[in-house]
């Protein structure tokens, strides 16, 4: 079955400078009792520049025994040198993970040819379905259309996570190739899906999996008016978790609803006064059954 739905970018709890592995399993717990699709544990959300290597492997391992196959679990297993994404990939294989989400590499630049050889050469020699990241914002480069497409064709590719915030990339990419395409945007989730995306990698879903676990379902269905009105309810709380970089804001939310210790990794910090009042005022207004 190709991928679809619904999967949660899990933020990675800390408490006192470690993995809060006990907040961890309840994260997933909570996922999997509001019927998401999968997970996907140490991406952007989960602050994976800041774990080591042993610590991105563990939480990895955590999630998929946790998970014990209730889900699909899609394991962050990217980097910026092709050596350590495979490294961190055939890891993720042998714990269990169904996916690799493979982040285009960052800071180095590459040229759309060098993209195509370092994810060939992952899926290659890892054996584990890859899920192409495209988030220029983060990584300085773009993965183009063209390199999906010969990816797609000759590699074990089984989506792309579209983080550009264009609605247009996914109508260009499905004019070359099936791919399924995931959201990798919640406001432009509903958007994408009206022209062909089939889910969403959900950074807002760490607090409100029902509501998007809906939302998607009426995507899927076809019911595009019911999915509107979804879209239009959760905007606000869908534009605030980005008030500030990605996690801070949504792991605030959740301190602030008491599901983690507010506790991150430099150089990431805690929200100003300013936005975490804005926070507060948002969860007013949003249900969350945590």
């Amino acid at each position: 079955m190709k991928i679809q739905g619904l999967y949660t970018a899990l933020v990675t709890p800390f408490k006192n400078g470690e993995i809060d592995f006990d907040k961890l399993t309840e994260m997933v717990e909570f996922q999997i009792r509001n019927g998401v699709d999968g997970i996907s544990p140490v991406g952007t959300t989960g602050e994976s520049p800041t774990l080591s290597f042993e610590e991105h492997e563990d939480v990895i391992s955590h999630v998929v025994n946790v998970a014990d196959g209730r889900c699909k679990v899609m394991a962050g297993s990217g980097a910026n040198s092709t050596e350590e994404a495979i490294r961190l990939t055939k890891h993720a294989k042998a714990y269990g993970a169904d996916y690799s989400l493979q982040v285009a590499p960052y800071y180095n630049k590459p040229t759309q040819e060098g993209l195509y050889r370092h994810f060939a050469t992952i899926a290659d020699t890892c054996d584990l379905p890859l899920v192409l990241y495209n988030v220029p914002g983060r990584s300085g480069v773009s993965i183009a259309p063209e390199t999906i497409a010969r990816l797609y064709k000759g590699h074990n590719i089984a989506g792309v996570k579209e983080a550009a915030g264009s609605v247009e990339r996914v109508s260009e990419i499905l004019a070359l190739c099936d791919v399924p395409v995931l959201s990798g945007d919640d406001s432009l989730t509903v958007p994408m899906m009206s022209v062909g995306a089939v889910g969403v990698v959900s950074v807002a879903s760490n607090l409100i999996p029902k509501e998007i676990k809906e939302l998607v379902d009426f995507c899927l269905n076809g019911d595009f008016i019911s999915a509107r009105e979804r879209h239009h309810q959760l905007f606000k709380f869908f534009k605030a978790m980005f008030v500030e970089t990605n996690p801070i804001p949504v792991k605030a939310a959740m301190a602030l609803r008491g599901m983690i210790e507010e506790e991150y990794r430099l150089p990431l910090c805690q929200p100003s006064d300013k936005n975490r009042e804005f926070l507060r005022n948002i969860l007013e207004g949003v249900p969350v059954d945590c």
